[in-house]
């Protein structure tokens, strides 16, 4: 398929609207014993209605009127339709559902599983939009000491998660090469007493990577992940490193430790370096490029990230900003873009639609911290800055960087316990439900949607945000838009491919 049809088909950005019950029918004829509580948004010529278990289905008008008059009678195509999908309130089974809400629910009962060290302030690199407060390669005042990061690496083992992920963060976390080890090491040692699940993966730009380093990282079974914005003028232009050509050598690291992992005998569909690209303005009229950047390197999956309002971010809005309407028709050609790649056998996907298309299609809960209720701060992950204060999330560090210490609960120093269960966590944990939100809940996508506090501060000034005119929402409920159309519109390859995007398995190989 060309560009140009491409950029057609994004020109005209399907949406769906939200239409009240009286538009559609006669409130004299309401049976609303008849159905579950649901909520519904018109996509194309149809209207989709979900619940609060997650279930959703298609209707026509005339179907949807039939519904809510209750007219389906048991027998009935319809009726035993609605009927399999949950919305017959007759016909629920309670018990059932309550132990399906349970499984997707299960976050809910247990502590932070995310726990990202930022081991340094320190970088090589001036990333026009980094979120951090990075500072020179001489600033060793700003490292993390080992004493702190035991006392980080002691209380991430209290959590009363079953299983925990070490992130490392920075700065370029490998610049203090010495405490990454040690956490790694310690934290090795204490897991054979405490026998959780444990993980690790290193967020690092890859330009103080060397074969010492690399045999330490594969040995101890650690993640690699890292930044690429798309072909080497692009990434350049955006991601300045002045020792050298930062493109040219991340992607022979690539190249490299995807080697390494096939020497091991570990299969490359599944194991190779996870790669990010975060869009900015340059970056709008590029993304077949960018697609094709990530195909080349042999990455199943883009993550289309937009360009956060934190850090250098912020700053330079003027020059890297764009609007969010803007986003959105990129992410439309990309995506379109992506499902035509699928069509012509090459296997890649959108990681964002694969989240969403995970929830709708495989009634999974794939703990995205973005979009779950309540979202993940505090109770979801926790950030450890290299002076030992602790932040509900990697975005709340992100405004502490700016100057801002809204979001930090509190040290290494304090106990588990004063953490999980101070006013700050409870307070973030409550408005990081969407239950409140007037409009989440009349939202056709309220089931599969979340809330980011930290984003909600930042952009509207409260917690809790204002959903009607957060780009947050408009950006989310766009997407899911989207997604809908296509599932509305697809054949079974199509919808056997966006099941496909859908399997998640499990990295054993990264689990200690």
């Amino acid at each position: 398929m060309g560009d140009t049809m491409l950029e057609t088909r994004a020109a005209n950005l399907p949406k769906g609207s939200q239409v009240a019950l009286a538009e559609l029918t006669d409130p004299a004829e309401w049976k609303p014993d008849f159905a579950v509580p649901f909520n519904q948004r018109t996509i194309g010529g149809k209207i989709v209605i979900s619940n609060d278990f997650g279930d959703w289905l298609f209707l026509t008008q005339e179907e949807f009127r039939d519904f809510v008059e209750g007219r389906p009678q048991p027998g009935e195509p319809l009726y035993e339709k609605l009927k399999r999908a949950n919305f017959v309130a007759s016909e629920i089974d309670f018990l059932d559902q309550s132990l399906r809400w349970r499984r997707k629910k299960e976050y809910l009962f247990y502590g932070p599983t995310l726990h990202a060290f930022v081991l340094t302030h320190r970088c090589n690199h001036g990333c026009q939009y980094c979120h951090s407060s990075i500072v020179g390669m001489d600033r060793m005042d700003t490292d993390m000491s080992i004493e702190t990061a035991e006392k980080g690496v002691d209380l991430a083992f209290q959590t009363t998660a079953h299983g925990l992920t070490i992130e490392f963060q920075g700065g370029e976390p490998t610049a203090n090469w010495d405490v990454l080890r040690h956490i790694v090491e310690y934290a090795r040692e204490k897991n054979k007493t405490a026998k959780k699940i444990l993980s690790f993966a290193l967020v690092t730009n890859l330009s103080l990577m060397d074969d010492e380093k690399l045999e330490f990282l594969l040995d101890r079974h650690v993640q690699i992940c890292t930044s690429l914005d798309g072909p080497e003028d692009l990434h350049n232009q955006i991601r300045i490193f002045r020792d050298g050509n930062s493109h040219q050598t991340l992607l022979t690291w690539m190249k490299k430790i995807n080697q390494r992992y096939v020497d091991m005998g570990l299969d490359p569909n599944q194991y190779r370096v996870e790669a990010l690209p975060t869009i900015t303005r340059p970056s709008l009229t590029r993304w077949k490029e960018i697609v094709d950047t990530f195909v080349e390197v042999g990455c199943r999956a883009v993550f289309l990230r937009k360009l956060d309002p934190f850090g250098f971010a912020a700053k330079s809005a003027k020059t890297l900003g764009y609007s969010m309407d803007e986003f959105l028709e990129f992410y439309a050609n990309a995506v379109d873009y992506i499902i035509e790649l699928n069509r012509q056998g090459v296997q890649v996907m959108e990681r964002h639609a694969a989240i969403m298309l995970n929830k709708i299609l495989a009634d999974d809960e794939p703990n995205y911290l973005d979009l779950r209720i309540p979202g993940g701060a505090c109770i979801g992950q926790l950030g450890y800055a290299p002076d030992g204060s602790i932040y509900s999330s990697d975005e709340g560090r992100f405004v502490a960087s700016m100057g801002d210490d809204m979001f930090r609960i509190g040290s290494v120093d304090d106990s588990y316990q004063d953490l999980m269960g101070g006013a700050a966590t409870r307070a973030l944990v409550m408005a990081g439900l969407n239950d409140g939100h007037p409009d989440c809940v009349s939202c056709v996508y309220k089931p599969w949607c979340g809330q980011q506090v930290e984003y909600n501060y930042k952009t509207q000034g409260s917690l809790h945000g204002h959903m009607r005119d957060s780009t947050w929402c408009k950006k989310h409920k766009s997407i899911f838009d989207y997604l809908m159309h296509k599932l509305e519109a697809a054949d079974e390859k199509d919808m056997e491919m966006f099941r496909l995007w859908t399997t998640n398995r499990t990295l054993d190989h990264f689990i200690v």
